[in-house]
């Protein structure tokens, strides 16, 4: 996959849905975005990166029980992703328990890793800037077993 310093570019239709299923050493879960409109940059930037196989085999390399599950660095250390930051988009949201986020840096949102809520977060609506870009839908289950070091195999892209 070759090193892009933007980006992808938008391939994503607004008027379709999409859905990741994330096929986990613990299981699959299933995330599934919000409406793209709402957030077009972020939910296309994770289907280009799921497509690529950017993910595969990238491990969670955060677990804070009872706050979220992180993974998506390729440095499998916290510091990590592609050669460009995302902007904010951020949006209405409330937070809770299955909602999947884009984890914040310094320099802007992050570029690939994300982050899954295990209990509802509500103080992450006004506490920095965290793109919310969709609910998992089925799986919480294996989330819930999720420990450092566990890995994504792989990332399949549904839409309708």
């Amino acid at each position: 996959m070759a090193r892009r310093n933007t980006p992808p570019p938008n391939s994503i239709d607004t008027a379709k849905k999409y859905r990741a299923t994330v096929h986990t050493s613990r299981g699959d879960f299933v995330i599934s975005f919000v409406d793209p409109k709402v957030a077009p940059q972020t939910v296309n930037n994770f289907v280009a990166l799921a497509q690529e196989g950017y993910y595969d085999g990238l491990t969670f390399h955060r677990v804070v029980p009872g706050f979220v599950v992180q993974g998506g660095d390729p440095l499998g250390n916290g510091t990590g992703g592609p050669d460009y930051k995302l902007p904010d988009e951020s949006n209405a949201s409330r937070w809770p328990r299955g909602t999947a986020g884009m984890a914040s840096s310094a320099a802007g949102v992050s570029g690939s890793q994300f982050f899954i809520t295990l209990g509802d977060a509500p103080f992450l609506a006004s506490n920095g800037v965290y793109n919310h870009f969709g609910e998992v839908t089925s799986g919480m289950d294996v989330i819930d077993k999720i420990q450092v070091g566990d890995t994504m195999k792989s990332i399949d892209i549904s839409v309708s």
